[in-house]
């Protein structure tokens, strides 16, 4: 990760709005549709470029892709791997299920467009492998290609690729003799897409939202405990896959879901953070703004919670159109630099993606920019109060 020692970076999580042309290609190709494979490049790389200088624009530190060519945050391996096929039933959010009416809030914000939807994911009915590197190695040429056309206007570029367990919990096992097998399977074929990442100097990104997410979905019904062994089993396997990876090239995102509703079922970070901490990220970024968790930056006044890593902080809500004034977002990145006690430490992002899966939108794409922009505003004023 990059270190500038007189102001606070800021970055994202990696999603970033499709335009519908792309999102048309997208859905269809994850509805097994045959596509035409140029048109779907060429739109992958047109949208790419644009929303890499849109990141720019908006005064974006630490950029990527937008993940323009993938059809949501996990899924887009079952094109990568083998052993994938058919259509699973992902278990709903333990808190929508008890506000029903949350649920059908959550259908109506979705809409009737076309969409990835990533409760019907292809499941493991074969032996999974990375059989085809050829589109990782591609996405990092074709983002580094990108990223020096606009060399000297960033600070770092960072691609991002699943934990396992993500890809054990969304994407259901009815192959392998349990979970823990099926995960460790899982991570072994991950080491390609971390690699691939890492040797193209490129900041690798690995979204766990599985590791506080679960709790609530598919660990709803079953103790505390069960739902911690399964954190240390992901932990462990991330850092199997991880070997050879020095860890300040590695940044670790975990969520409790990025999606609006009531999230009084998620899990208290305080209890996954013993297991979590184990995995070899130099960076971990954790959802901060959000109503459910903007409280527990307070565990930070204890040095040795955060250890040696640095914090991305998220600043700013993904599942609300309101944009926060600068000022809002200044503040949160003073207090939490404080409590931390170092600011040099301290970087700012969103809670989590903008369009984790291809046409899922909660936040209309004219206010992503704008709360972008008041991101990096408000990263500056907070500079200038840290650093003077």
């Amino acid at each position: 990760m990059p270190d500038t020692p007189n102001r606070i970076l800021t970055t994202h999580a990696g999603s970033l709005p499709r335009p519908h042309s792309l999102v048309s290609l997208l859905t269809a190709r994850y509805s097994g549709s045959a596509i035409e494979t140029q048109a779907l490049a060429q739109a992958v790389e047109a949208a790419s470029r644009a929303v890499i200088k849109q990141q720019i624009e908006a005064g974006l530190d630490i950029i990527n892709n937008g993940e323009m060519g993938r059809e949501s945050f996990f899924t887009y391996l079952q094109h990568r791997m083998s052993g994938f096929g058919g259509t699973g039933t992902r278990p709903i959010m333990a808190d929508l299920l008890r506000y029903p009416g949350s649920l059908e809030r959550r259908r109506q914000a979705m809409g009737s467009d076309e969409r990835v939807d990533l409760l019907k994911a292809p499941k493991a009915i074969g032996p999974v492998r990375y059989v085809n590197p050829t589109p990782i190695e591609q996405e990092c040429r074709q983002l580094q290609a990108l990223l020096k056309e606009r060399e000297g206007r960033f600070q770092a570029g960072f691609m991002s690729a699943p934990s396992p367990g993500i890809i054990a919990a969304g994407m259901q096992n009815e192959h392998y003799e349990n979970l823990e097998l099926y995960i460790q399977a899982i991570a072994e074929a991950l080491q390609t897409e971390y690699r691939a990442i890492a040797a193209a100097g490129l900041i690798l990104q690995i979204d766990a939202p599985d590791l506080a997410l679960e709790r609530h979905t598919l660990f709803q019904d079953k103790p505390l405990e069960d739902f911690l062994a399964f954190v240390r089993l992901v932990a462990a396997a991330i850092n199997q896959a991880l070997e050879g990876i020095p860890p300040e090239q590695v940044r670790l995102h975990v969520c409790w879901g990025n999606y609006e509703g009531p999230h009084d079922s998620d899990v208290p970070l305080e209890d996954i953070w013993p297991d979590v901490s184990q995995i070899k990220a130099g960076t971990i970024m954790l959802s901060l703004a959000n109503p459910r968790h903007a409280h527990e930056y307070h565990l930070f006044k204890d040095p040795a919670f955060l250890g040696d890593r640095r914090l991305i902080a998220g600043v700013i809500e993904t599942t609300t159109n309101y944009v926060e004034h600068p000022l809002v977002v200044a503040d949160r990145i003073e207090r939490i630099a404080q409590t931390v006690g170092d600011p040099h430490r301290i970087l700012a992002g969103p809670d989590c993606g903008f369009e984790t899966a291809a046409g899922s939108k909660m936040v209309v794409e004219q206010v992503v920019w704008a709360k972008l922009r008041s991101l990096t505003e408000g990263a500056a004023i907070a500079s200038q109060r840290l650093f003077g």
